[in-house]
Formats: C-alpha cells, structure tokens, sequence
C-alpha cells in the first residue's frame, strides 16, 4: 500500500517544506520592519524586494533537502535525527543563499533579516515536520498507510525484531508472515505465524503481498543467505538484512557505503562531525578561561609546593587517551620524586606514605588536578570523560574487564560520570567503566554541563580521593 502511495507523501513533504521556508524567509522580513527593538524600516527595500527572491529560496531549500536525504523513507528513524539532519541540510541552504546574494552589488541584504530567516526557518522545518510525521503515525496506529513485512530467519534476530516492531506501532509496519528453513517444524514465532520455508520465497512475497523482505538468520544459517537473496533477486520487493551481531554491540552499528561495497561499522563513538567540533570548542574556551581565572590559586599551589618538599613543582605521567594514543598528563606533584623507585607503578592507597606534606591536602581536595586545564587547552583531553589510566595498568585491566578498551573512544576527561557517581580511586572498576560507557553511549553538551555542575558540588571532595 504504502509503495503505490510512497510518492504521494513525498510530494506532501515537499509542499509542506516549500510553504514553510518561503513562509519563514517572508515572515523573517515583517519580524524585521514591525518586531521592536529593530524595527527602524531606514533604508530598507520593500516588501517586493524581498518577495522576489522567494523563487530563489524555494529552489536552494528543495534542491539541498532532497540531496540531503529528507525525503527518504524515515520509519526507522528517530525524530530527533530526522530534525538534525533537517537543520544541517537548512544550514548549508542558508549559506548557499547567503553566497547567492552577496553576488548583487546594488544592495546588500539586512543581516538582521538573515538571522530572524535561520531561526525561523529552522523552528518551523522541525515543528512542521514532527507534526506530520506524527499525524501519519496517528493514521498507522489506526491500521492506515501500512508497510507489510516478510521475515525471513529464525531465532534470536528474527524474535528482536517482531518484539521492536511490536514497542513500536505507530512506525506502520506488520508482519505478514515468518519464513523458516527447510527442515523447521517451527510453527509461529513471538506469535507470527510461520507461512513456509526458505524455498517457498519467491511464492509467499506474492501470497503475502509484502512490500518488504527482512532477513534475519541466526550465524548458524548464515549459508542460506546467498540462497535467498538468489530467489529474491527478481523480485520488486525492497530487502532488510538484519545482522546477528548483538552480543557484539555496545557503543552503537551503523552500516555505511563505500564506492558500492556495504560496511558494519560496529561500537563508533557517538561522537562526531558537528559534536567533535562543538566540545572541542567549548572545551579550549573554558580551560582558557578557567586557567586565567584560576592563575593566582595556581600561582599559590605551585609556591606551596615548591617550598614543602624538594622536586619539580609538576608531575607529568604519561597516560592513555583517545584511540588508545598516549600523551603526558600534568599534575601538581604530591608525592616525593622517588615514590615508585621500589614498588613500581602501583595505585595510590589511603593514608599513602609517599605522599608529600601539601600532597594529601591536594589529593584530597582534587586540586592537584587543575594542570590538566593545560592539557584540555592543547587538546589531548577534554573537561569531561572517562579518566585517564597509565598503559601499564590498561594492559592489565583489558584481559580482566570486558570493553574496558571502548573507554578510550572518546578522549579522557578530568573530571566524568564515574567520577561525580563517587567511582574513583580504588574502587570497582567494573562499575567505572558501566559508567564511562553509559556517558559514551548518551553524550551531550547538555550531559557535560551536568557533569562539570555537579563536579563542582560534589567531585573535588571525595572519600576515595587519596
């Protein structure tokens, strides 16, 4: 059903988009003339001006949003990343144009109107799209615009997807039948009726009217795959392959293309491309501004340092970082300069001997960390993320914890989730890194905020910090 009418919502979509960025480009123009406090109309063209232009706008918008991919089917898709992706296509219009204009000498159109038109325009894109996405999944949950799939496999793959598909109706899609393999005597699966078997597929995609074929084999029926795909070859029947790689998966999958050749892509960081950019930006400007502000008390610590016990006022170990990559951390030195001379590297302890007399106050305190603003400012750490741990102890700590490597996705932090969650010092590692993951898998700007406020109301002062 929903493939006789697939063009139909597309065009819905586009009409939509095509109202609402013309709409905000003129709306973006009244905000400018009658909107206090800038609203002195001094030398600016009139309305017609602008208006002519709309043409233009439509054009830029539809063409960068259709090459952008916001008029592909989208069922499996978050909201969220449905908006992200429209305000990235957005942006890249909005610069497009403003390029466009800057070509006409005679006059230069108001940045005021400009930045009124990205504001609203992205606000009314996503406002206007959530409503239509969840009007249409308003109609699914009523049995309209369905997408009918067929299930091919067995198993665990097979039951994940029936129990997804069922959390989630208003995504339209039912499941029309289970396809088991030649020698199964399974007859239903999480309550879908199995309908055949693996050489019955070219019939039952008739029989079941499906609009889609999703394959999903367990790996010990991996070798029938070539077989099915083989059958399904001459069908106008789209195809999903769900891979058996669960157990496998803890940061994330994501299959991407490469010059025609699908790749798994398993366990990236979340983090990337515009939110790379974002933290590492926020980051040198408040380790910059954080290590101007914090200079007289840094001043201080280093003096009482340098007069409390012989040695360099800094200690710099060597720790791992992002990918695995190795870089020297700064530290104000709390310990004497030989304290590993007999014991080799080991943990710091409580009431730990080799502690200097201003050494306990600054651990204790968390203080003797501040010169790792520096190392945030050359960017080999960020404020935020999983601790770093010296090589030494990550070569010993990989064979015993489970992903205890995927921590190093992300660059370290100086202060982290596990930290404010009072899992420092010698404390469960296996709860540390549950933590370092869970920051890993839900990161934010907002998520770093959180944790650099609570860092300042409970992190500098721990039990476990010594």
């Amino acid at each position: 059903m929903l493939r006789r009418h697939q063009h139909v919502l597309v065009e819905l979509f586009r009409a939509a988009d095509l109202c609402v960025i013309v709409g905000s480009w003129l709306l973006a123009y009244w905000i400018r003339v009658y909107t206090p406090p800038f609203n002195t109309a001094h030398r600016l063209p009139s309305f017609r001006t602008y208006a002519s232009l709309s043409p233009l706008v439509a054009f830029l918008w539809l063409s960068i949003l259709t090459f952008g991919g916001a008029y592909e089917s989208t069922r499996m898709r978050g909201r969220l990343n449905e908006v992200l992706s429209l305000w990235k296509a957005h942006g890249l219009a909005l610069l497009a144009f403003i390029a466009v204009t800057y070509m006409y000498d005679a006059y230069k159109y108001s940045r005021l109107v400009m930045i009124y038109f990205a504001v609203v325009g992205a606000l009314a894109l996503a406002v206007f799209r959530v409503l239509l996405r969840s009007l249409l999944r308003g109609l699914r949950r009523r049995g309209h615009n369905l997408r009918y799939l067929l299930l091919v496999g067995e198993g665990r793959p097979v039951e994940q997807l029936i129990d997804r598909l069922a959390w989630y109706p208003e995504l339209g899609f039912r499941v029309v039948g289970v396809v088991t393999h030649d020698d199964s005597s399974v007859e239903e699966c999480r309550g879908q009726r199995v309908v055949g078997h693996f050489g019955q597929i070219r019939e039952l995609v008739d029989a079941t009217h499906a609009d889609e074929v999703v394959v999903g084999l367990p790996r010990s029926q991996q070798h029938y795959l070539d077989e099915i795909l083989a059958q399904l070859s001459g069908e106008a029947v789209g195809i999903r392959i769900a891979l058996d790689v669960h157990e496998h998966v803890t940061l994330g999958c994501e299959v991407e293309e490469f010059e025609g050749l699908p790749i798994v892509r398993l366990n990236d960081a979340p983090m990337t491309g515009t939110g790379v950019l974002l933290k590492r930006v926020t980051d040198f400007l408040l380790s910059a501004i954080g290590l101007v502000a914090l200079s007289p008390l840094l001043g201080l610590i280093a003096l009482a340092v340098k007069v409390t016990s012989e040695g360099p006022v800094l200690y710099s170990q060597e720790r791992m970082g992002l990918d695995g990559r190795t870089f020297r951390m700064l530290k104000f030195r709390s310990m004497r300069i030989d304290a590993e001379a007999d014991s080799g590297a080991v943990w710091a302890r409580k009431n730990d001997d080799r502690r200097t007399a201003i050494g306990a106050f600054l651990r204790r305190t968390s203080l003797d960390e501040l010169p790792q603003l520096w190392n945030v400012l050359c960017g080999d750490m960020s404020l935020v993320g999983p601790r770093p741990e010296r090589p030494v102890f990550v070569n010993e700590f990989r064979q015993h914890i489970p992903q205890y490597m995927l921590r190093h996705k992300v660059k370290a932090g100086i202060t982290g989730w596990a930290q404010v969650n009072g899992w420092r010092g010698n404390t469960s590692l296996n709860n540390r890194v549950e933590c370092d993951l869970y920051y890993i898998q839900n990161w934010s700007l907002l998520f770093d905020l959180k944790i650099l406020v609570m860092t300042i109301w409970k992190g500098f002062i721990n039990k476990n910090a010594y």
